[in-house]
């Protein structure tokens, strides 16, 4: 059996990320580097929102629509994506979270945390 992702299994990971900070906007948790917001989550918590390649997200989106979806069309011109969480399991969606946070860091930084963490964030 699957165990389905939950806000909770990724608060720590996005918290413990270097320059990573958590911050509540109007309810919904968000993470943060400088000003950047790489994930956040609907109020509800059962949607994350995502840094993710414009390029890509189309082909994700296709591949995997039960998943993944296209952000909302003002959010189209950002590297953004958004994923049902229900539909993720724990590794899959620690993995998303890195990925977003590696799109908004110096590569050292990424590569520090490759070094440090060779098996991924599992």
């Amino acid at each position: 059996m699957t165990i389905v992702a939950v806000i909770d299994d990724l608060r720590p990971l996005g918290a413990g990320l270097e320059r990573s900070y958590e911050v509540y906007v109007r309810g919904r948790l968000k993470f943060r580097v400088n000003q950047i917001v790489y994930v956040a989550f609907s109020l509800d918590e059962t949607v994350m929102g995502f840094a993710f390649p414009k390029d890509e997200r189309a082909a994700l989106v296709a591949a995997e629509p039960h998943k993944f979806r296209l952000p909302r069309p003002s959010d189209l011109r950002f590297n953004w994506v958004v994923a049902i969480l229900a539909e993720l399991d724990r590794t899959e969606a620690r993995e998303l979270v890195v990925d977003a946070w590696r799109m908004v860091v110096p590569q050292k930084v990424s590569r520090a945390y490759d070094l440090a963490h060779p098996d991924g964030p599992g």
